[in-house]
């Protein structure tokens, strides 16, 4: 393998990786990066494994929120303790695991009818709805803190990340629509955003897990996916750490601006130049 392919890989890790977090679509970039640059890995399980780079960056991230998680979830099932922390964080547990399972259920159901064969057209237009529907929370500053969430709540940023299903359209984007949506303040917005990852993208990882093994090419491609997953790792952490301050300053309106220049080249590309 010459450096130019090695090259490929890691540019593909640090495009996943720092658009992962963001609300502007990681494949539909990896869609445009493919037409545009004729840059495509090979073997099946290159996509398995950003996917889980990704989720260590995002699990390190939030790594004191997990653990007090763990902790307090721990304390109100082993030790029947009923303090306020643990009961909040009981609950918060059971909504994180209510709004993962439409995306779940969707995923297997639709694992066959949604492929990588997807168009910079189709890539375009669904930019443009990220756009707008990013838009209308641009300034929304919401009160509603982790405690004031409910079972209605965690259904709806549940189904708004089942939209995410579609590539061009953003999951940390649709899922900030929806918890924005029902009134939550932009940091617990966020927060609950990719806690509400890691179950969904571990549970990926783990189905995925036999295609990882079985990919003729994975002893060929070790170095490559070696330098890939930690380029990922690395941009992802520094894209998710940009989006918080992002989110802090109120300037979410920048991706809106982005997802409709982006998405408006990818359909004026589709029309004239294909």
């Amino acid at each position: 393998m010459d450096i130019i392919e090695i090259i490929r890989y890691i540019f593909l890790g640090l495009l996943q990786g720092f658009t992962e977090p963001i609300p502007v679509s990681s494949s539909g970039h990896l869609v445009i990066a493919r037409e545009l640059l004729g840059i495509e890995a090979r073997g099946l399980s290159f996509e398995i494994l950003l996917n889980t780079a990704s989720l260590i960056a995002v699990l390190y991230i939030y790594r004191k929120d997990i653990t007090a998680i763990i902790v307090n979830l721990s304390r109100y099932i082993f030790k029947g303790a009923r303090d306020a922390e643990a009961i909040e964080d009981f609950r918060y547990t059971i909504y994180l695991v209510i709004a993962t399972i439409p995306v779940g259920v969707l995923g297997i159901l639709l694992e066959d009818i949604i492929g990588d064969n997807v168009s910079m057209m189709t890539v375009g237009l669904m930019l443009l709805v990220t756009g707008v529907a990013l838009w209308f929370i641009k300034n929304k500053r919401g009160e509603r803190r982790d405690g004031d969430l409910n079972i209605k709540d965690a259904i709806i940023v549940g189904l708004s990340q089942c939209v995410a299903l579609m590539p061009g359209i953003s999951r940390s984007g649709a899922t900030l629509v929806g918890a924005m949506g029902v009134g939550m303040n932009q940091k617990n917005a966020l927060r609950f955003v990719f806690l509400l990852y890691i179950p969904v993208s571990l549970g990926t990882a783990l189905l995925s897990i036999g295609d990882l093994v079985n990919d003729p090419e994975i002893m060929t491609l070790a170095l490559p996916y070696a330098l890939a997953f930690i380029a990922t790792i690395i941009a992802t952490y520094f894209g998710l750490k940009w989006l918080q301050g992002v989110m802090e300053r109120g300037n979410l309106i920048i991706f809106t601006y982005y997802c409709f220049a982006l998405g408006t080249f990818s359909i004026l590309y589709s029309l004239f130049f294909k």
